[in-house]
């Protein structure tokens, strides 16, 4: 498909520097290619145009397969290589559903790309859903993270096992100290644009923020009354933290998503979409927030405990800042933490003000429909029953997503308590479902 034709509708006038460059090493070379560059810098892009100028429209197996750390990510970059309305079908594999439905998918969709886990690839692998020696790419997203000990063993077996891979793909923020001989990495070309960093630290304002006691809550409180209605994520370490900060923020009236690895699938994909969806202005999580999501417009970056590396650090401030944009990052410190020393920046002391600002509402809030697309429903049958039964104009409505067997609609904080007694009891195109705040 023209590449210019894939750029319009994605909105995009022209490829960044870092974007241009990769593209020339996929299209006008013949090896193994390794990209670094810093967090949202628009990665996804720079792989995802050239790999489908190498698909063959006429083969209708897998192609090639996307690795990544975690499903998270894997339902994101599926998200994206269909919004670029090419010919090519696209498939996110993932733990937590059972890989017979996922066959059941991809039996149907005959995808030729498909994005997954490590360990979920193989299962499909050993059952011969996917055929190995169809697949000629394979592209590691988040290769430093996908590379670590914990994914070795999954790794070696999965690339193992694909003995038609012509060419491979390394993608990362952060460079690896050493790729592994498994990789079989042969003649490659790297594309390092992380000297970008430098720029993108020169877009991120730096604060440290006292708190005269060791349990910073009410400082942290007292912060984000500061920051109003902007969107902010608060790291922490450990998921009880996570899970205490937030009861602490949600006690006193903070629109709150948590978010950690306790938590399963189905909670995490809400927390995650009220957060995008600007039904909750903030996300507290561990570190498993800090790379392999694709948020817009994150605001602030709020350190509450300490990055336990520099690496760690660079993910984390990565979620701000992205492509153009400004933003913040804070350290809330007790009385005997300090800033890092691998921080370059100069921090500046936030004042807080004598009289705190009133706690600011989220713009919207998010509902759930117990039905999706597999009762064939879509945007248009779903904005169509809220403005009708609903009672409400389309401008209240915000992004609306179709899952296959549910749905989640953002709508104007100031209307959903009229919308869902409006609706309760009516039926979207003949069929009765639940439809009900998300919490």
């Amino acid at each position: 498909m023209d590449e210019k034709k894939i750029l319009e509708k994605l909105h995009i006038a022209s490829l960044t520097a870092m974007q241009q460059e990769m593209d020339g090493a996929v299209r006008r070379t013949d090896g193994d290619v390794v990209l670094l560059s810093p967090t949202g810098s628009g990665k996804t892009l720079a792989f995802m145009l050239p790999l489908v100028q190498l698909l063959d429209q006429g083969r209708s197996q897998v192609q090639a397969l996307v690795v990544v750390p975690g499903r998270e990510l894997a339902m994101q970059l599926e998200a994206v290589f269909k919004s670029m309305g090419t010919h090519f079908r696209a498939l996110a594999c993932y733990g937590g559903r059972l890989t017979m439905d996922e066959h059941r998918e991809m039996r149907a969709v005959e995808p030729h790309v498909i994005f997954g886990t490590p360990g979920r690839l193989n299962d499909h692998l050993a059952k011969g859903n996917i055929a190995p020696y169809a697949v000629r790419f394979l592209v590691i997203d988040e290769f430093d993270k996908c590379l670590e000990m914990g994914f070795q063993a999954e790794m070696s077996k999965l690339i193992k096992g694909l003995p038609g891979l012509q060419r491979r793909f390394l993608i990362s923020a952060t460079d690896a100290e050493q790729i592994p001989e498994y990789v079989c990495l042969g003649h490659s070309v790297r594309v390092n644009f992380l000297a970008e960093s430098k720029l993108v630290a020169n877009r991120v304002g730096l604060y440290e923020v006292a708190s005269e006691v060791k349990d910073k809550l009410n400082t942290l409180s007292c912060l984000l009354r500061c920051l109003g209605q902007g969107s902010s994520i608060i790291f922490l370490n450990y998921r009880d933290s996570v899970e205490r900060t937030t009861d602490f923020l949600r006690s006193q009236g903070f629109s709150v998503s948590a978010f950690h690895g306790g938590m399963d699938q189905k909670q995490r994909e809400a927390a995650l979409y009220r957060f995008c969806n600007g039904s909750a202005n903030v996300f507290v999580a561990t570190d498993l927030a800090s790379r392999g999501l694709d948020i817009p417009n994150v605001n602030n970056i709020i350190h509450y405990h300490l990055p336990l590396s520099e690496e760690a650090y660079i993910h984390r401030v990565g979620r701000t800042a992205r492509w153009k944009a400004s933003g913040q990052t804070f350290f809330v410190l007790g009385p005997e933490e300090r800033v890092p020393g691998y921080v370059n920046q100069k921090p500046v002391a936030f004042v807080f003000p004598e009289t705190l600002p009133p706690l600011a509402k989220p713009k919207m809030s998010t509902i759930y429909i117990g039905k999706g697309r597999k009762n064939k429903l879509s945007k248009g049958d779903i904005a169509g029953f809220l403005c009708k039964k609903g009672e409400i104009p389309l401008s209240s409505i915000g992004r609306i997503d179709v899952k296959e067997r549910y749905t989640y609609v953002a709508i104007s904080y100031d209307s959903v308590g009229r919308v869902l007694e409006k609706v309760r009891g009516e039926k979207i195109k003949g069929i009765k479902t639940v439809v009900e705040n998300v919490n």
